[in-house]
């Protein structure tokens, strides 16, 4: 009898160039956006109401970004980390067209760099994923290198290619959307006064807010972006493994980062870009998540002066509180609290 289920791609069937096609076509409804925030918490108003993003020119209010992000991310792993170890990073994320309800997102990925590790067990492979909506526009597009198993350690190694990505997604590269206006921002429904000139660089904002994930949330959570990894959901398979339990998908950390900086940098309207990150230790369920914020940079965007860019920093932790903003220890490692380190762009209104 001819096995007809899938155990997903080992480290040796990937190759260099190969481009995959993934499953599932999802076509986004209003209750995948009302699911995302009661998951979340998520309070940015562009996303939350069509008045104020018909204010800002747009036909009416977007998904949010990350969960366009996340709903990609969920079609790339049946195919690029079924048999993950760990998903070790981002570089090189930009999101362009907008995803409204009822746009339909499918994705691809094209494996760019492969690197065997040292004990022949796994590889890392690096890939480039796309999601397009049904006009075949590029919604978001991000690279990320997983650590893979490998099927048999005793195959040999392909030619180690690692490939060079940017520290950070140009200012030039920055999609801002066509039309896109300010001068009716109204910072009162916003929930802050502080625009673009009110950061510095170097400034550190604690988030205040923490938010305890729930066994059912982050079950919840994975089935929503239609993730399959087993390490997320399968208590069975994972009471063998390393930790004895499930772990939180990264990408729902993240979406919870974002949705807590909201105290603190609620005009930050729309992420994007993602300019690398990295999942520092595992979460589960029960663990309170804090964060705080770094402003790197400032942005100034060619031809506008009503709109600037922040390249931030969000830090989140679990079950530590940021008013010391946690980072690393003495010897340069992570602080044991630090679950993700976050490196991305997001527009803010400038003062008129």
């Amino acid at each position: 009898m001819n096995d007809k289920t899938s155990r997903g791609n080992f480290f040796e069937d990937f190759r260099l160039g190969q481009t995959i096609n993934h499953a599932t076509p999802r076509t986004i409804s209003e209750g995948d956006v009302a699911l995302y925030t009661a998951l979340t918490g998520s309070r940015f108003p562009l996303t939350s109401a069509d008045t104020f993003a018909h204010s800002l020119g747009f036909p009416r209010a977007p998904i949010d970004n990350l969960l366009a992000f996340n709903i990609v991310f969920g079609k790339t792993v049946p195919d690029i980390s079924l048999n993950a170890v760990a998903n070790l990073g981002y570089a090189a994320g930009r999101f362009g067209h907008r995803v409204y309800p009822g746009d339909t997102l499918t994705a691809d990925s094209t494996v760019i760099g492969l690197k065997e590790n040292r004990d022949r067990q796994t590889g890392i492979v690096f890939v480039r994923s796309r999601g397009v909506n049904q006009r075949a526009q590029i919604a978001v597009e991000y690279v990320r290198w997983v650590m893979v198993r490998k099927r048999d350690p005793a195959s040999p190694a392909p030619e180690t290619i690692i490939p060079e990505l940017p520290e950070a997604v140009a200012t030039n590269d920055l999609v801002v959307p066509a039309g896109i206006r300010v001068d009716q921002y109204d910072t009162a429904l916003a929930g802050s006064r502080e625009r673009w000139e009110d950061y510095a660089v170097g400034e550190r904002i604690d988030h205040v807010d923490g938010m305890t994930i729930e066994e059912s949330e982050h079950m919840m959570a994975t089935r929503l972006y239609q993730n399959t990894a087993r390490v997320h959901f399968n208590q069975q398979a994972e009471m063998a493994g390393r930790f004895g339990r499930r772990l939180i998908y990264g990408g729902h950390i993240i979406s919870l980062a974002r949705a807590l900086s909201f105290n603190g940098l609620a005009n930050a309207f729309s992420v994007v870009a993602i300019n690398g990150g990295r999942h520092v230790a595992p979460a589960f369920a029960g663990d309170t998540i804090y964060a705080w914020t770094e402003v790197i940079d400032k942005l100034i965007l060619p031809g506008r002066a009503d709109i600037g860019a922040l390249r931030l920093r969000t830090v989140a932790t679990k079950d530590q509180p940021c008013a010391d903003f946690p980072l690393r220890t003495a010897d340069g490692s992570y602080a044991p609290s630090v679950l993700l380190d976050f490196d991305y762009t997001v527009l803010i209104p400038r003062h008129l």
